[in-house]
């Protein structure tokens, strides 16, 4: 018998995982506490920065407290108010078409539809020019919304014999119309054929809406400004039970840039949940 020690790991010893990836490797540190309320901040920072450059120059939120559109929008007294996006920058594409339904600032001439509350101090005052940069407050008394019924070059007369509107002898069919009272008849019209870089504009409740028809005897015959619009609307997002897209009717051709709103809306989207998605992923990996 040979009195040789045999030459190897004791017995106890474990043998090493094969499957342990991590073996050999440093323990990775836990992420710090608090790591994520610290950049938190910086996130909001990035949230409210996109909001006041997408309310500035590419999107904003208005509440329509008249009933001059109803019912393509709710607005009438003793509704909650229907609340619409509006794209501002597709009118730098191209100039508003028939049938749009745009916001724009009403002229010197045109009385406000709807009376805002103004606030009656300090503290009110600061808190409404907050949700107005933001889009959620309630709109300035000069701030109109129609349809553009026709655009500079066209001519535009009611009635013909079924009492429709005319734009360059064409008829109008308009579904869309709304008249709250039956004995209701349009007031006859023109022709007027629109200026340049104006627009004639009508609202959808046709015996409720203070339009380009009162306005014929100012000096532009009720016309508005390009200039003057701020936007075109293109979706109700408020209430809930009411969301729709606004699409060009069919009688005007139908079409438009629907699709720049939703572009516009997810590309400043994407940007926020790329951010968000990044910050995560570097905390993640501490």
């Amino acid at each position: 018998m040979s009195d040789e020690t045999p030459v190897g790991p004791p017995a106890h010893a474990a043998s090493p995982d094969p499957d342990d990836s991590n073996a050999g490797r440093p323990a990775r540190p836990r992420p710090a506490k608090g790591s994520f309320l610290r950049e938190l901040p910086v996130l909001l920072v990035i949230a409210v920065v996109l909001a006041l450059l997408i309310n500035t120059f590419l999107l904003k939120a208005f509440f329509i407290p008249s009933g001059s559109m109803e019912r393509t929008l709710h607005g009438c007294p003793g509704c909650s108010g229907d609340r619409v996006l509006v794209n501002k920058v597709v009118y730098r594409l191209h100039d508003p078409r028939p049938g749009d339904i745009v916001v724009f600032a009403g002229p010197e001439s045109w009385a406000p539809e709807t009376a805002v509350a103004q606030p009656t101090n300090p503290v009110q005052r600061f808190v409404r020019s907050v949700t107005s940069a933001f889009g959620v407050a309630t709109p300035g008394e000069k701030d109109f919304i129609k349809r553009v019924i026709a655009v500079g070059g066209q001519t535009v007369q009611c009635c013909d014999t079924q009492g429709r509107v005319t734009v360059d002898g064409r008829p109008l069919d308009e579904p869309y119309t709304y008249v709250s009272d039956p004995d209701y008849r349009s007031t006859p019209f023109g022709p007027i054929t629109v200026p340049s870089g104006r627009l004639w504009m009508m609202g959808d409740h046709r015996d409720q809406s203070a339009d380009s028809r009162a306005h014929i005897t100012d000096p532009d015959q009720g016309t508005i400004a390009v200039d003057d619009v701020i936007g075109r609307a293109f979706v109700i997002i408020w209430p809930v039970s009411r969301w729709s897209t606004l699409g060009t009717p069919s009688t005007f051709g139908g079409g438009g840039a629907g699709w720049v709103g939703p572009l516009l809306v997810g590309i400043p989207l994407a940007i926020l949940l790329l951010a968000v998605g990044l910050s995560l992923r570097r905390r993640r990996a501490r």
